[in-house]
């Protein structure tokens, strides 16, 4: 979808100002927001796809507002609600309200260091030969979905080269919405500044972006 997570290219939010020194976190309720989304992400009540698509359906202008991990928190809040976790009467209370819902799975403090170091992979086995090889020019499809995708608008109706085949991987589209995880071919595809931005962007600037097949099509 078109949220306000979508900014590649526009302009007026100013230049990025990286912190010298930047913490990991800044406050501790930021290392409390990050911890609980890990946590809960990893009871299997929804996928890692879903969770970005919580984050960014979020309004703009409360998406634009909010830092980093307000934005995670935000986030988690309507994931909880939607599969029946925490209802939003309990979410004004700050407490619970009714006995707590079951879960899959749990993630506990010991085994924390062993589920992140293991992942959880996303490629599988393809379903048929990919449409494209390394060094076809591509163009990307003009979309506009409701839903969840990983094609950012500043990308979309352009012509690229692709560089890489990753191979057959989840298609978060789908997999965002409960819809299965209905593995596509993914590329990397190498885009020249100027036709992601026009004659007035920096002639030297290259970007590469992942995108699936069915983004695609022969230029």
């Amino acid at each position: 979808m078109n949220g306000g997570q979508d900014l590649g290219g526009m302009q007026g939010f100013g230049p990025v100002a990286p912190e010298p020194g930047e913490p990991l976190f800044h406050a501790p309720w930021e290392r409390r927001a990050f911890g609980v989304t890990l946590a809960m992400g990893a009871t299997g009540a929804w996928s890692l796809d879903a969770s970005r698509h919580a984050r960014e359906s979020l309004p703009p202008p409360e998406y634009l507002a909010a830092t980093y991990y307000e934005i995670w928190a935000k986030g988690l809040e309507r994931l909880v609600v939607g599969a029946g976790l925490v209802s939003s009467e309990e979410l004004r209370a700050g407490a619970a309200l009714a006995p707590p819902a079951p879960v899959k799975r749990v993630l506990r403090a010991e085994d924390v260091a062993a589920v992140l170091a293991r992942g959880a992979p996303c490629d599988r086995e393809p379903r048929g030969p990919a449409r494209f090889r390394v060094g076809d020019r591509v163009a990307t499809r003009n979309m506009h979905p409701r839903g969840h995708t990983r094609l950012p608008r500043y990308a979309r109706a352009k012509t690229g080269t692709v560089e890489i085949v990753h191979g057959a991987h989840v298609f978060p589209d789908a997999h965002a919405h409960g819809a299965g995880e209905e593995p596509q071919w993914l590329y990397a595809v190498r885009f020249n500044g100027r036709e992601l931005w026009g004659e007035e962007a920096d002639p030297t600037l290259i970007v590469s972006i992942d995108a699936w097949e069915s983004y695609l099509e022969p230029a």
